[in-house]
């Protein structure tokens, strides 16, 4: 492997998190997208023209189908535009009126309500959030030390997202955030409240369920009376509301043509608000102190401050990530760098993608939202444009990237090779080893025989890449505690750099495990579970094959990729990294009913694959969704090659996957609805508890295995003593 390409597969590997939703985002350098470069453009171009190249660049490096754009300024748009097609069939552009998903910018509206209690005297920011959820409680002592603030600039401590039901299709159902308190009485903290910022979601549900229990309203309710009611925002919804879905810009599954139905989110405080790039941008002026009319001084100052600083953390001059109140950013790069605040908000739901960049000083916000793309792309977009417009005012920014320290390479310091082993964050573990040629080698935990990539050690005590842009530093925190630190810029040609100076990894100290305890673990090597308890609605059954398979083995080091290994049946969230990188942690519990093993992690459970018996082939048959609620997996089996017609309930979806996990049918709510069975193939039947679907085998004659004009219904009795009951 080239070292180069090692550089770019290091950035996809510890951004994960950053851009898990954001689809093919990053799927290549963008340098190599074929964008003309900024002096290949001569001519003079005019705000407007500068904003729309910019909306380009980012729908092009991010894939997007459509984007919107808008600049307030002093309460007044400035301008607006847009890039892209509103659908894929119909060719029009997305208008000032579409509507898009915007995620976790969502957060900054939940952040407000509770700012607005605070001036109503009704919330103080440093109580115990029991005064105020009497019921809330949890598996840790520690959860009586949480507080507001904590909620709003992520130190809680929370493990990070509960989201089973959470990301729906076409789906009012707020039952992830209204089961939270009961999932929460379950869990147990990853750290002190307080300890460190790290991206949490359950922090802002909770919040946004503490917003409805001291106002009394509907977390709905509360922002149109108290927000975008006074504000004059008369495009921003929720789930909750009526309004013309079809203003919402339309969404897709990868190169798939047909556009898929209304995203929901039931957990609207995280990420759930819909609004148009207007909207957006007039609320973030709303958020501008001595300008916006929505909090007083001193709440936007409050949102503003740098929480991060609180607790330990990488940098200390800001960046990408470096949290307020609400705020990703409240140092934006590279405003930061000419003296200017930047406050910056972004959001990824599974298929839409915004960002909020604010400056305050100035009167000056800018939003961009898509269908497709990122939130990254979006910020980068969005800050280019305020650049711009900065400049009409004679007023630069330095653009420079932050640069490394000045180095040289260098025959490697004895202490680095202490650093050799294996390393994780919540999403991912790596190998690590040093060797006294100064080079360091990174590869895939679990696979040590694949590519590795190659770093030189310099004399500042980092490790660099073959072109001296990205180095990686080991610090020692307390408590023993070792990271990998990452700093570098990446550049979009056109648009700028995002900066990254973070903590990547951390270190996983040796954990001896007693033989039994290995042996437990070696025993589940390779064997798959199934989801059981996802919505018939949800969104997870089309993004990915719904299951987990466990790797071949555990690392050496005694984990289950970051997670210690604690005994037989569980391992444990181990780390602690601020920032992204140690987000949505879980802790797995595997546990038997009726000769079959479980996994619990979270509020999801997930049943041993030995649960799904072959599907009846005989002409007629029932499925039930027992009292449980639990999904009912199927493999094809003898039906494999049959055309499966089934009469699906009100409340009730069927999913069909090939023998590698790819959908490849699937039909919902009071259709009839026949696909031809993949050899080796999973079905899955989901509903609410007493939904029955009737099945069809029949020889297939239509060659095809997409949906057709149904056959004859089947006549079905018996039903309660069926086959398919029986499995």
């Amino acid at each position: 492997m080239k070292k180069k390409k090692g550089r770019l597969s290091l950035f996809m590997l510890i951004l994960f998190a950053f851009f898990a939703a954001a689809g093919p985002a990053l799927a290549m350098p963008p340098n190599e997208l074929g964008v003309p470069a900024d002096d290949e453009d001569p001519k003079p171009l005019s705000l407007q023209e500068k904003a729309e190249k910019a909306a380009g660049l980012a729908l092009t490096y991010g894939g997007a189908t459509s984007l919107r754009y808008a600049l307030v300024e002093n309460g007044r748009t400035l301008l607006s535009g847009g890039a892209g097609v509103y659908s894929k069939d119909g060719g029009r552009a997305p208008s000032e009126e579409t509507l898009y998903g915007i995620g976790s910018v969502s957060k900054v509206y939940t952040t407000s309500a509770v700012m607005l209690l605070v001036q109503q005297g009704k919330v103080e920011l440093d109580a115990p959030i029991t005064r105020y959820l009497d019921d809330f409680t949890m598996a840790d002592e520690r959860f009586r030390q949480i507080t507001p603030r904590m909620l709003l600039n992520h130190s809680s401590g929370l493990m990070g997202s509960t989201t089973a039901d959470a990301f729906l299709f076409d789906d009012k159902d707020s039952s992830s955030k209204d089961s939270l308190l009961a999932d929460l009485a379950t869990q147990r903290l990853k750290a002190d409240p307080g300890a460190y910022s790290v991206y949490c979601n359950d922090g802002f549900t909770l919040a946004e369920i503490l917003v409805e229990r001291v106002s009394g309203l509907e977390f709905t309710d509360f922002l149109h009376r108290y927000i975008t009611g006074p504000l004059g925002l008369k495009e921003t919804f929720t789930p909750r509301d009526d309004f013309d879905a079809e203003r919402l810009a339309k969404i897709y599954l990868g190169a798939d043509p047909e556009a898929l139905p209304q995203e929901s989110l039931g957990i609207i405080g995280t990420g759930g608000v819909y609004a148009s790039a207007q909207d957006l941008a007039a609320f973030g002026y709303a958020l501008c102190p001595g300008r916006g009319s929505l909090l007083s001084p001193a709440a936007l100052q409050a949102m503003a401050a740098e929480e991060y600083k609180k607790g330990f953390w990488p940098q200390e001059e800001g960046g990408f990530l470096a949290y307020g109140l609400g705020w990703d950013s409240v140092s934006l790069p590279p405003f930061n760098r000419s003296g200017i605040q930047a406050l910056y908000k972004g959001g990824d739901t599974l298929f839409y993608h915004a960002s909020l960049v604010v400056l305050p000083e100035y009167g000056l916000s800018c939003a961009v939202v898509s269908s497709g793309g990122s939130s990254t792309l979006s910020q980068l977009a969005a800050a280019r444009i305020l650049i711009d417009a900065l400049a009409e005012k004679g007023i630069s920014v330095n653009e420079e990237p932050l640069s490394l320290p000045e180095a040289q390479p260098s025959a490697v310091a004895a202490k680095q090779g202490d650093y050799a082993g294996y390393y994780g964050s919540s999403s991912q573990a790596i190998k690590i080893e040093v060797a006294e040629n100064g080079e360091l080698y990174l590869s895939a935990a679990l696979l040590p025989d694949g590519p590795s990539q190659t770093y030189r050690y310099y004399s500042d005590g980092s490790f660099r890449d073959e072109t001296g842009t990205l180095a990686l530093y080991f610090i020692e925190e307390k408590e023993g505690r070792v990271y990998l630190k990452q700093l570098c810029a990446l550049e979009y040609p056109g648009l700028g750099f995002l900066e990254v100076n973070d903590y990547a990894f951390e270190k996983l100290p040796a954990n001896p495990m007693e033989e039994k305890t290995a042996a437990a673990w070696r025993a589940r090597a390779g064997k798959t579970y199934l989801l059981m308890n996802e919505k018939y609605s949800s969104q997870i059954y089309f993004l990915a094959f719904p299951g987990l398979t466990m790797p071949a083995d555990f690392l050496p080091a005694g984990y289950f990729m970051a997670n210690r290994i604690t005994g037989e049946d569980a391992a444990e969230s181990f780390v602690q990294i601020p920032g992204n990188a140690g987000r949505d942690g879980m802790d797995f519990w595997f546990f038997r009913q009726e000769g079959t093993e479980y996994i619990a992690c979270q509020d999801s459970v997930y049943a041993e694959s030995g649960v799904a018996h072959e599907i009846w082939p005989g002409p007629a048959s029932l499925c039930t969704i027992l009292q449980d609620g639990r999904a009912r997996w199927f493999r094809t089996g003898k039906a494999a090659g049959k055309m499966m017609t089934v009469d699906l309930p009100e409340k009730g979806a069927f999913y069909v996957y090939d023998q590698t996990g790819v959908l490849v049918s699937a039909a919902r709510t009071g259709k009839q609805a026949r696909t031809v069975l993949p050899e080796n193939g999973w079905i899955v039947f989901a509903g609410d508890p007493g939904q029955r679907f009737s099945l069809t085998m029949s020889e297939n004659t239509a060659g095809s295995g997409q949906e057709t004009d149904p056959a004859v219904p089947a006549a079905l009795q018996g039903e309660e003593k069926t086959r398919q009951d029986a499995a």
